[in-house]
Formats: structure tokens, sequence, C-alpha cells
């Protein structure tokens, strides 16, 4: 029984030609090769399964290759490449920094930098997840990277750049390696079938790219496992059955029910997928993306972002014309708020049926929300010098007639059309008086009446009432009264007003009223703001009033100075005060043997 090689091995490129979706990197590394501008360290970044391990084991073959190509490519039968083939190559070493991470690690390899290569130009040091190293093996490296022997280079692969000190980046080349796309990825998988004689089917393939994420040696791991499943012939129906890949099939039935409203067989597709095993949160999100599909392809800007076979992308456009873009974006917004809050939510089945009932509620919307067929009369605005009023006409009414004295003004030769738009005419009838606004009371029951009251008659009265000169001033009453009196009834509303604001009352009896000329009262605030409390002045004022017989009483606010304002005691402050009035507290503290802590 012969060993199995799994294709990431069995087919992983040996040429820079082979590499897959690095162009630009592959032809920059060969550019340097030819023009001899070779570094002496590159960092090669990315993510995973993008060829990063695989580039650095080329350009290690290719600079120590005797006998290059054409094309700059290693010829695989020189002493050099023969060894490298058979890995008992002694010029390329390659260091996993992940269990190498050490300081002691680092030193071994500088120890070797130091011998020179036996056979061929370079020796080349590949350091893979060198951003696994200690900080005190960056710090080993640093010197031996800066300036290493004309013979060594350095070519360190990482997944994670921003771990390693900046340091250590800036004496590098450094090459960002990008995800591959769907299409490339799928055309390989489509070579390694011819090669191993599979019939793999192009939507299948399709598929394993998607679920690969861009990177190619998770695509030829999944190609292998569902090759073991399916054998020979790799068709769709396999690949969604063996990767746990809800059928596309479900989405364009969903959708085509989402645009038409059916919400009982959304329902019943809903239940199928569930009973067939998938999660809600599963196909929320294969919804989204799937009406993000059909949202590029409304643009034809867009369409390349679509990730789909020829027979299938078809589909999606046909699609795509029964939907409005604003039916794709609101349903977007609706599947993202759903997914996020679907790990919070207890009825998992229930969350996802609400976004796909609130979903058919958006092609109802647009429906009743579409522009229904109005006349829309112009209006044209009269010149300056007719000074015409135009009032505004609903198109049901019928315009009357102009007074004569306005028919005058128009020109006898104007076109009875023209006449008739600028002619509009407020439909009330002028011979008719409007009716006056009434006050309409309702009984609520227990002697409770709400009164809708005209805000425009309010005004009208109000301003009636402060234009009539019959109106009789207020008697002025000048009762005299002294500091004592004054003094007891500003006390005695202090008491009454407690109830209703404790902290007015509190404010305006800290400090004494002072009575002065003409029956101006002026009292302390230790802040302006307490004053500015108008209803509670405007009950003070009146109090005052009442009590001490004399409206001409006014109200002054002013703040103390600081030495008169009365600051709280602290803790420590309040004790001492309570031992001047009470000095037995001492004798207990120190019987009871008491710690005052403040």
């Amino acid at each position: 029984m012969e060993n199995f090689i799994v294709s990431a091995r069995k087919y992983r490129p040996a040429t820079f030609h082979q590499v897959v979706g690095q162009e630009s990197i592959t032809s920059t590394l060969q550019n340097a090769i030819k023009n001899n501008h070779l570094a002496q360290a590159f960092l090669f970044t990315g993510p995973r399964g993008v060829g990063k391990t695989t580039c650095a084991r080329i350009l290690a073959k290719t600079i120590n290759c005797e006998k290059l190509t054409d094309e700059l490519e290693p010829c695989d039968n020189c002493e050099s490449c023969t060894s490298f083939n058979n890995n008992a190559s002694f010029n390329i070493h390659e260091l996993d920094a992940a269990s190498n991470n050490s300081v002691d690690d680092i030193r071994n390899l500088v120890e070797q930098v130091r011998i020179p290569p036996q056979v061929g130009k370079y020796k080349v040091y590949i350091i893979d997840e060198v951003h696994m190293l200690s900080q005190a093996a960056f710090n080993a490296f640093l010197k031996t990277l800066e300036e290493p022997p004309a013979y060594a280079k350095f070519i360190l692969a990482t997944t994670e750049k921003h771990k390693i000190i900046p340091t250590i980046l800036s004496r590098c080349q450094i090459f960002d390696f990008k995800r591959i796309s769907v299409d490339d990825i799928a055309k390989y998988l489509g070579y390694v079938a011819d090669k191993e004689k599979i019939d793999a089917e192009i939507d299948a393939r399709h598929i394993i790219a998607q679920k690969a994420d861009g990177a190619l040696r998770d695509a030829l791991s999944t190609f292998d496992q569902i090759v073991s499943y399916s054998g020979d012939t790799l068709t769709y129906k396999n690949v969604i059955e063996n990767l746990n890949i809800l059928d596309y099939e479900y989405y364009f039935k969903v959708t085509d029910y989402l645009i038409v409203n059916d919400i009982p067989n959304i329902l019943l597709v809903f239940n199928e997928i569930i009973e067939n095993g998938f999660d809600g949160q599963h196909f929320i999100v294969g919804l989204a993306e799937h009406l993000r599909s059909l949202l590029v392809l409304k643009n034809p800007a867009t369409i390349d972002l679509m990730n789909a076979s020829g027979s299938l992308k078809d589909k999606y456009m046909d699609q795509a014309g029964s939907c409005s873009t604003d039916f794709l974006l609101n349903a977007l917004q609706i599947c993202n708020k759903f997914d996020l809050s679907y790990k919070g939510s207890s009825n998992k089945r229930l969350h996802i049926e609400v976004a796909l009932l609130d979903l058919s509620q958006l092609s109802s919307e647009s429906s009743s929300s579409a522009p229904t067929s109005r006349v829309v009369r112009p209006v044209v605005v009269p010149k300056a010098e007719e000074k015409k009023p135009v009032y505004n006409t609903p198109p049901s009414s019928q315009p009357t007639p102009q007074p004569s004295t306005t028919r005058a003004k128009q020109p006898e030769v104007e076109d009875k059309k023209e006449v008739k738009e600028k002619e509009i005419v407020d439909v009330t009838p002028k011979s008719k008086p409007k009716p006056e606004k009434k006050i309409i009371s309702k009984d609520l029951g227990n002697g409770r009446t709400i009164k809708n009251i005209s805000i425009k008659d309010s005004l009208e009265a109000l301003k009636k009432k402060k234009e009539d000169p019959e109106e009789k001033p207020e008697d002025i009453i000048s009762t005299e009264f002294s500091q004592e009196k004054l003094t007891k009834v500003w006390e005695s509303f202090v008491a009454s007003y407690m109830e209703t604001s404790p902290s007015f009352a509190n404010a305006i009896a800290k400090y004494k009223p002072v009575l002065r000329d003409n029956f101006e009262i002026e009292y302390k605030v230790d802040s302006l703001i307490i004053a500015q409390d108008i209803l509670s002045v405007t009950s003070l004022l009146e109090f005052l009033k009442k009590e001490l017989i004399n409206n001409q009483i006014k109200l002054s606010a002013i703040t103390p100075e600081k030495s008169e304002q009365k600051t709280a005691y602290t803790d420590r402050e309040k004790f001492k005060e309570m031992t001047k009035k009470f000095p037995d507290i001492l004798k207990l503290k120190d019987q009871l043997k008491l710690e005052i802590e403040f």
C-alpha cells in the first residue's frame, strides 16, 4: 500500500511560476535575483496558507541554483537543487520559532552563520512564525540581522507582523501576502482534480474556495476530505453535505417569498432548515450573504465582487432584477441586527422567525409607499406690480370667480388657459362668515372636565385686557410694620413652606431678613440660584403682603460675604462644638475608653 501524501504537500509549488495569487511578490523577487539586488533580510507576512513559507523555500532554492533557466527558475538538476529536493541541503536551514524561541536557540543560529557555505553562493536561514521569539531572542538576533556576512540571507515568515519589534522590521524588506481570490483557488482545485483524475463540478470547487477564506492550503485539505467522502466524483451536493453548508436554493426560495410577502411559506422553509440540523444564526448569516450578493449585482461596477460560478451568477442576476435596492439595504440591516442579538435571545428559533417577519414586511411597505397618481396643479407667482394674492386650493374643489375688481387687472388678450393656471382662489365662500371657535368641555366624571380652549382667542383676550384703558389700577396698601414683626412673619413662612420646598425654606431661614426704606426687604442667600426659584419667591412675596397688610413690599436677594457665611462643620469641628456645650462628653469618652476616628 502506497503512502498517501496530502494535496497540500504533493502539489506544493516548486517554482515562482506555480505560486498562486501572489504575482506581484514573485515578480519582484525574480527581478531582484535578475538584477542582483537581493536584500540581506526578508519578512514575509500575511494570513495562513497563502504561500509565505513556500515562497521562502523557492527563493532559497533559486538563489543557490547553479544553472538558472531563462525564466529565472531553478533547474532541478544541479547539485544544490538536487540536495534541496532531497531535504539534504547544508546551505538552507529552517527554524520553527514557535518551538525554538529562546535566546539560546538564536545564539546557536548566530554561531552557524559564521561558517561560510561549502556548496553554492548563499546560506539561507528561514525562520517560520518569527513573532513567537522572546524579547531576549529578538535582541540577540538584532546585530546579526543588521550586519550579516555577505553570504548569509535571512527570510522571516509570520502571520502576526504587529508582534515583531520595530527594530527587526526596520532591518527587513517586508512583503505583504494577500488572501488568494476565490476564482484562483477554484481554478487551482480544477488543476489538482485533473491531475488526480477526479470529476469536480465547478460549483463544488467554488464552495470549497469560499469556505477556505483565501487560504489555498485549507482549500486543498478540504478537497482531500471531500474526495475521501465522495470518491472520484466531486459534486455540489457532496460538498454541502460534508461541510454542513446550507444549500443556496433555500436562500433563493426565502428571498422569493420575502418579495411577495408569503409568510406561511417562509416559516415552512425555515422549519425545514431547522429540521435538517442547521443553526438559526448559520441561516441568518447565509441569508445576509445572499442578499449582499444580490445587492452587488444591482450595479455593473460591483459585479466582480460576486463570488459565484457562471451558471449560479446568472441565477443571482435574475433574482436581483426583481428586488429593489431599498429592499436589499433594509433587509441587510435587519439581518445584521438579528445576527448581533442572536446569542442574547432565549428562544433562538422565535428570534429568527421574528427577523423573517420583519423582512417580509419590507415588500409590503415598499408597495404601500409607492406614489399614487394625483394631479399637481402648478402655482404661478403673479408679477410684482399686480400684487395679486395667491390662495391654496384643494384639487377636488372648483375655483370660484374672482371679484370684478381683481378680474379687471387681467389683460384681455391673455390666453384663457394661462388665466386659469394663475387664478387659484380660496374655496371658502366669502359671503358666509367663518364659524367662531367655541370652547368645548368634556365631562370625565367625578366633577372633572377637560376644556378645549382656542389659543388664538386666549391671546386676543389677553391683548384686549392689556389695552383696555378702563381697567382700574390696584389700590395702594402701605401699612407700616417693624423689623420684629417682619422676623416673626418670615419665620412663620419658613415653617409653613418647609413641606412644600425644604431646600428653599432652609436657605432663607439661615439669615434674618432686613427691612430697608420704601418697604424693601433685603434677605441673604448663599447662592443667587436660590433666588431664581420664581415660584417660591412669588409665594414668599404674596405671604408677606398678606400677613403684613402691605402690597408695596419688594424683595431683594443678596449673597453674604465669605466671613459671614456659615460653612458646614467637619466631623472633628462638630465634636469640638459638642464638647463646648456638653463637657461631660469627654468624661464619658474617657470612662468608656472610646477612640474617635475622624
